[in-house]
């Protein structure tokens, strides 16, 4: 979601736009303009800022350059009917004035034109309008915002069928003739396939595992099995995941659905997927932070009167530049980084708080990855452990740097992408 304060002068700046957006937009009249690109998505894990102009960028070169048109859906967000500042531009925080916000902002970045798409909770009958989908049609990009993604399969999708309305057919068709599709927070986790998740905390996943359906206990892990739209298949997906302690949650559902890999996205930061669910998918990270990658194919969980645990996962934390081969399960540094010799001598310091628990007052973001760049960067130690804040029962996150885990960097400083650690999580 845009920030609130940060958002003012945009949004004071398009009044007129907003009120131009509540009213279904004719096409445009010019056909569209055909990337020369294959189709591709830009998942964003959140927080994306109105500065990140790599970005901004990645996205609007792939719908065409300084031609791109592009499409923004923002169904995830409350509608008007239900925002108390829906006549303030300054404040208000609803599907529209937030589509208005990303046009505007898109625009600002480079995009020949960028239209609010109107569907959301007040205008579910726009999925199936004609209208709309010429609208779709004239777009060469999409991005879809934040807010909750079960917003999206309610407006976008046919109810228990899990069908395509008319709008997501023709945004799939787009997306298979070229177009790239991008999301941010939940508007990148409404691109996952099958078990998205739709909330929880790491330690009560940990603690109590996951169940279908979506819960108002913000707390609980649960997930939708039919999943979202299914752009994205080789992996679960989850997002803000450093800056929430996600890590946890999302192997407990890995675990617990099946899926051996999951992709992790950090805020600000994008996992740029070409080719999607083809052989020749491939994954770029760009951004200010990284992505996550967990890989579970010799992972073994067991359940006993300790509790939950989990053995044989490994751990890759890739950063700007770097490239993933999903087909392969390769991770390619960034041309320019180098393998870094560990150096350090201090003791690896304590974590008490590995996923960063919203119970601790004094807790840091990206907890367990500081704890994975130390280890990496120790020439003392081969092991380090890192335990949740909660207890009853307390669990503990053993990372082991094993051949051949690396870990790369651009120069001599501290180490920024990590491959394969060994992860075990073990309740005490």
């Amino acid at each position: 979601m845009p920030g609130t304060r940060s958002r003012r002068s945009l949004l004071a700046a398009t009044a007129t736009m907003l009120l131009a957006a509540l009213t279904v937009p004719a096409a445009h009249a010019s056909p569209a303009h055909s990337p020369t690109r294959g189709g591709s998505l830009v998942l964003v894990g959140g927080g994306l800022k109105e500065d990140n102009k790599a970005v901004y960028r990645e996205i609007i070169n792939r719908a065409g350059g300084p031609t791109a048109r592009m499409g923004v859906l923002t169904a995830a967000s409350i509608p008007a009917s239900q925002d108390p500042n829906a006549d303030d531009p300054a404040r208000c925080g609803n599907s529209a004035c937030n589509g208005a916000y990303y046009a505007s902002l898109f625009k600002q970045h480079g995009a020949a034109d960028a239209q609010w798409i109107p569907v959301d909770l007040d205008h579910i009958a726009n999925a199936d309008s004609d209208a709309v989908v010429a609208q779709v049609n004239s777009m060469t990009g999409f991005f879809f915002g934040g807010g909750d993604q079960y917003r999206y399969i309610t407006t976008l999708l046919h109810g228990d069928a899990h069908t395509d309305s008319k709008v997501l057919a023709a945004i799939r068709a787009k997306l298979a003739a070229g177009a790239v599709i991008a999301g941010s927070s939940a508007g990148a986790q409404i691109m996952a396939g099958t078990d998205m998740v739709t909330g929880g905390d790491s330690y009560q996943a940990l603690r109590d595992g996951g169940s279908p359906g979506y819960f108002d206990d913000p707390t609980r892990l649960g997930y939708l099995p039919a999943g979202g739209f299914g752009f994205l298949r080789s992996g679960l997906l989850d997002t803000h995941t450093g800056a929430a302690g996600r890590e946890g949650r999302a192997l407990r559902l890995a675990a617990d659905t099946g899926h051996t890999r999951v992709y992790g996205l950090d805020e600000n930061t994008a996992l740029v997927i070409d080719n999607p669910g083809t052989p020749a998918e491939t994954a770029t990270v760009k951004g200010t932070r990284g992505v996550t990658v967990l890989d579970l194919r010799q992972a073994r969980a067991r359940t006993t009167t300790a509790g939950w645990s989990l053995n044989g996962a490994r751990y890759t934390y890739l950063t700007d530049g770097d490239r993933y081969l999903p087909r392969t399960w390769q991770a390619l540094p960034a041309p320019g980084k180098h393998p870094l010799a560990p150096t350090g001598d201090t003791p690896i310091p304590a974590n008490t708080d590995a996923f960063h628990s919203p119970a601790n007052t004094s807790g840091r973001p990206y907890s367990l990855l500081g704890t994975a760049r130390a280890l990496a960067a120790s020439r003392t130690q081969r092991t380090a452990t890192a335990s949740t804040f909660e207890t009853g029962p307390r669990y503990t996150v053993t990372l082991t740097r094993t051949h051949p885990a690396t870990a790369w960097a651009a120069d001599s400083s501290d180490p920024t992408t990590l491959t394969s650690l060994a992860l075990t999580i073990t309740p005490n």
